[in-house]
């Protein structure tokens, strides 16, 4: 390398080095600022998440135990209310709502008050719920579905009765009986080309299902055949 070639190279490194230091006086208080936000929201959240909310979860899990034990006997109120000594669904969802725990008693509850008779307080809970499992989420469609149509609310029975058959149609015996009941409600409220529509696609995705293999049967009652 020549002499020339080395003092431009000189020159350009003590050059990178100056505005390097510019850079530095110029923006080290937000640099530090950030650089500080940045290491307390990350330790916040680790603090959160080992010191609240995995206590919370476990917490709630055994909260819930003695409320799902009640489910499954139907014992509808206690499982609902709880007892002298354990909480209920109601109680999970107050003071744990936020957890896995919490979110699953709302599907519960939901369940609990349809088969009670409290079908708006059924809707408010059902909707709340979510879940990421496809099959069971389309379960909550179907009881929210229930639930209206109870109430007489019949285009909102038939909205989540199309949901819940169209949420995981991999699950072919439950997403068609949902169509046919979707189907089925259409026939009874007189929304006669909705019921068909609702049949002939319950006849092309689940031919191989029981609602599938009736559906021939109800398209012929309504006309659709003529």
């Amino acid at each position: 390398m020549s002499k020339a070639n080395t003092v431009i190279e000189k020159d350009h490194n003590e050059m990178v080095v100056e505005k390097a230091k510019d850079f530095w006086v110029k923006y080290q208080r937000p640099l530090m600022i950030v650089s500080a936000l940045v290491i307390i929201i990350a330790g916040g959240f680790l603090g959160y998440k080992n010191f609240v909310k995995l206590p919370n979860e476990a917490k709630a899990e055994d909260a819930i135990f003695k409320a799902e034990e009640y489910y499954r006997m139907d014992s509808l109120d206690k499982a609902l209310n709880g007892d002298m000594l354990n909480a209920g669904f109601l109680k999970v969802i107050s003071k744990y709502g936020n957890t896995d725990a919490g979110k699953r008693a709302r599907l519960y509850a939901g369940d609990c008050l349809l088969r009670k008779g409290d079908f708006a307080q059924a809707v408010k809970y059902l909707k709340e719920f979510s879940t990421d499992s496809k099959m069971i989420q389309a379960v909550a469609y179907k009881l929210t579905a229930d639930a209206y149509s109870e109430q007489g609310k019949n285009d909102e029975a038939i909205d989540y009765y199309k949901k819940a058959a169209h949420h995981f149609e991999a699950d072919k015996d439950n997403s068609s009986l949902y169509l046919s009941m979707a189907a089925g409600l259409c026939e009874k409220t007189g929304k006669t080309k909705e019921a068909i529509e609702l049949y002939k696609e319950l006849k092309e995705k689940f031919p191989k299902t029981a609602a599938g293999f009736d559906a021939d049967k109800y398209l012929g009652k309504l006309g659709a055949y003529n």
